[in-house]
């Protein structure tokens, strides 16, 4: 008998995250709280936005993208897919979305928990897509930002490559399953593959501006997936 994936990753995931419980691993206190406030409360979010530091950043610098379109960020500094997959129950599916915006890949370039394998991170990304589909939440796939180098890890080489090779992975996937590609990349990137001038603090943090571009972008596609049938 087969099982599925969404039962071979809870029970993956719950084995991981007891191991893990000493020191949290995902960060699932992070957003305890809040989840637990969103849940009591009557009205519920229609998109959840799963990532990292440039999600959290993007609620810190534009709340009321956020506030006033019904949206909830849940993205958490530094985290790598694996983390994510591991915190996904818990900031995204228990929360009963229309909707969720997967954006992820950048740290796992950069090796924050480890070697980067293209291979192991699409999967985990498409890990969080079966998990939210199982559930009757909507998927749209966003692409990983332009960089040239990561300032915390400037021994990494060809980053401008491995991002595109992701994207193309991540774009060609989306399209095969009928899931939206929210391109973030193209608009926000120079002729060597980083971030345009005046668009980030550092070359991978958006400011202000850099989330004036992406905002058109995944508000679109927002509008586009949630008005399918």
């Amino acid at each position: 008998m087969k099982l599925s994936a969404f039962l071979i990753i809870s029970l993956l995931s719950g084995i991981f995250v007891k191991a893990q419980s000493a020191v949290d691993f995902a960060n699932l206190a992070r957003y305890k709280e809040e989840n637990t406030a969103l849940l009591n409360a009557k009205k519920k979010t229609d998109v959840v936005f799963m990532g990292n530091s440039i999600t959290e950043g993007w609620v810190k610098e534009h709340s009321a993208f956020f506030s006033e379109n019904n949206y909830t960020g849940r993205g958490i500094s530094g985290q790598t897919t694996s983390q994510m997959l591991l915190r996904f129950h818990d900031d995204v599916v228990a929360l009963k979305p229309k909707l969720v915006v997967i954006n992820a890949g950048t740290n796992d370039i950069a090796q924050n928990t480890g070697a980067y394998d293209m291979d192991f991170t699409f999967n985990n990304i498409k890990a969080m897509v079966d998990i939210a589909r199982s559930n009757g939440i909507r998927v749209i796939i966003a692409s990983v930002l332009p960089a040239a180098a990561f300032p915390w890890r400037k021994e990494i080489t060809d980053v401008p490559q491995k991002v595109d090779a992701l994207n193309n992975r991540l774009k060609k996937y989306a399209a095969s399953n009928k899931i939206l590609f929210a391109d973030y990349n193209t608009a926000m990137r120079n002729e060597k593959g980083g971030m345009r001038e005046g668009l980030s603090k550092d070359g991978i943090h958006p400011i202000l501006i850099g989330y004036n571009v992406m905002e058109p972008i995944i508000k679109k596609a927002i509008h586009t997936e949630l008005g399918k049938k």
